[in-house]
């Protein structure tokens, strides 16, 4: 993968539009890192070969409203837009510097402030850690997660669309995957962008490696079983 500097988070316009993605579909999955753009670049960063390394800086974070009733915007978001409605993101990380309660990394489909979808490994302590995700439709997040052993320190994530509908999964060893969440997505009926991100919400930093960055034919497959109500 090529090596990129910041971009601007703005939208290209139609008639400057490229969607790396449909092009990588067509051929053996790589996602050039020049094709991506940072939402908000975080305090450091460095790409190298096919490694992006993210430092991030305190209080950052992605949240909306729900129980703890603040609203935090301000994560680092690395993305890349597509119109493509059926495809697999695959994308591994590693969390080994993480040392502060919610330090987290992983992948992300970021909208806007009110519109994202995310997975990721969140530390809490020296004995377990959360593995999660957050869906957050229309200024509303939620927090699904399920504790894992503090000595986990990798993780890969699949992130598909099937049109506005999403699944992420996780996998220990990149190969055989788990389900986190199935969701449907208010606002990712057309073109999204989707891609990773890392954050420290309390008073941290630490240093997310993202790696083994792949694009693959939609590995969620169509439900062959219930039909729709009317059919």
């Amino acid at each position: 993968m090529a090596a990129c500097c910041g971009g601007s988070s703005a939208a290209p316009a139609d008639n400057e539009f490229t969607d790396a993605v449909a092009a990588a579909l067509g051929g053996d999955g790589t996602l050039p890192f020049d094709a991506f753009q940072w939402t908000r670049e975080p305090q450091a960063y460095s790409i190298s070969g096919d490694t992006l390394r993210i430092t991030t800086a305190p209080h950052t974070d992605l949240w909306q409203r729900t129980y703890y009733h603040f609203r935090n915007d301000n994560a680092p978001v690395f993305q890349i837009q597509t119109r493509e409605p059926y495809f697999s993101f695959v994308v591994k990380t590693d969390f080994t510097q993480s040392h502060r309660r919610f330090d987290q990394c992983g992948v992300v489909m970021y909208l806007d402030g009110e519109n994202w979808l995310k997975g990721s490994v969140e530390f809490e302590n020296e004995a377990f850690q959360h593995l999660g995700s957050v869906a957050t439709n229309g200024g509303w997040s939620d927090w699904a997660t399920t504790a894992i052993p503090a000595e986990v320190k990798t993780m890969w994530y699949r992130f598909s669309r099937r049109a506005d509908d999403y699944c992420i999964e996780c996998s220990t060893d990149g190969v055989n995957f788990s389900q986190m969440r199935i969701c449907h997505m208010h606002a990712g009926a057309n073109a999204i962008r989707f891609g990773v991100y890392a954050c420290s919400p309390e008073e941290s930093s630490f240093t997310a490696v993202f790696t083994d960055m792949k694009l693959t034919e939609c590995a969620w497959k169509a439900h062959n079983g219930q039909q729709p109500d009317g059919q």
